[in-house]
């Protein structure tokens, strides 16, 4: 019987660098988009796709993030002290959201050598990743989508995404062949191969992996053999290439939804922007604001 998908894992170690000097004292995780951190809303999409337990992989200077998704004693006595209790119940959300662990990194040395830290709380069961520099907006959380597909296709299985032919060397892309999934066939890839960041003439595609993984428990016996690629650090390309090689099945999975990275300014800004502009208590404000924009 297959094993239910009930742990995921969220590196969250990098320096964050192209947002310097704003994650010189702070994570680039605790980024504010509007008036959440990124990393809570991919938490939030894993726990409305049915996920139990949570690992995050930090890093130096990364307390903020542990101190965010615990209990805060003295901010709860003085909001309620002031009878802000909306406010009040809104940080008891966050600590309530799911039962978090952590794991530390000491050097960073790549997105395979992170997942490789969560072996021991993990286990022998499949687990899903998710990258917090990924926001992915959609009417069905992108994890869910794809622990649907996992319940029909055993195998790891990766998100992917279409991107402009500039914009291929910035990914790791795939080569496959569509397969029908519920009468599409646009969806769902058997993945033949994956190139981390190919030169665009070099491409197999344009279908690009983001930052949602569904995987097999073998993964940690092909990172922990696996030799450091590029950039000297443990590639998590090159681990799921070895699980090909060995015979074990990948999908690529065009998931529904619109997706931002966060991990770019560009990208940051408009994920602002949009998820304003979708907020009720926010959004007609700001569109008129907008609307009436001059810049001198």
């Amino acid at each position: 019987m297959k094993k239910k998908v009930r742990k995921a894992v969220f590196p969250a170690a990098g320096l964050g660098t192209r947002f310097l000097p704003a994650t010189k004292a702070q994570p680039k995780e605790m980024l504010p988009l509007v008036d959440k951190p990124i990393i809570q809303y991919v938490v939030e999409e894993a726990v409305q796709s049915g996920i139990e337990n949570i690992i995050i992989i930090t890093g130096r200077g990364k307390n903020a993030i542990e101190d965010h998704f615990d209990v805060s004693y003295e901010l709860e006595k003085i909001l309620e002290e002031r009878g802000q209790l909306d406010l009040l119940s809104e940080v008891r959300k966050v600590s309530d959201l799911i039962h978090v662990s952590y794991v530390r990194q000491k050097e960073a040395l790549g997105l395979g050598h992170a997942i490789l830290m969560a072996r021991e709380l993990v286990g022998e069961e499949p687990f899903a990743v998710l990258l917090g520099d990924d926001i992915i907006y959609s009417d069905k959380p992108c994890l869910r989508q794809m622990l649907d597909v996992y319940e029909s296709h055993p195998g790891s299985i990766i998100a992917i995404q279409e991107v402009a032919r500039e914009a291929i060397p910035n990914y790791g892309i795939i080569s496959g062949e569509p397969i029908d999934h519920n009468g599409h066939s646009d969806r769902l890839y058997q993945v033949k191969d994956l190139v981390e960041k190919p030169p665009i003439d070099q491409a197999p595609s344009n279908l690009a992996i983001i930052g949602r993984y569904i995987l097999e428990p073998e993964i940690f016996n092909q990172l922990a053999s696996t030799p450091t690629g590029a950039g000297g650090e443990i590639q998590l390309t090159d681990g799921l290439r070895g699980l090909l090689r060995n015979g074990q099945s990948i999908f690529g999975y065009r998931f529904e939804g619109k997706r931002y990275d966060a991990g770019d300014k560009l990208g940051f800004l408009t994920a602002t922007v949009e998820f304003a502009l979708r907020r009720p208590d926010l959004g007609e404000s700001f569109r008129q604001y907008l609307k009436n924009l001059r810049l001198d």
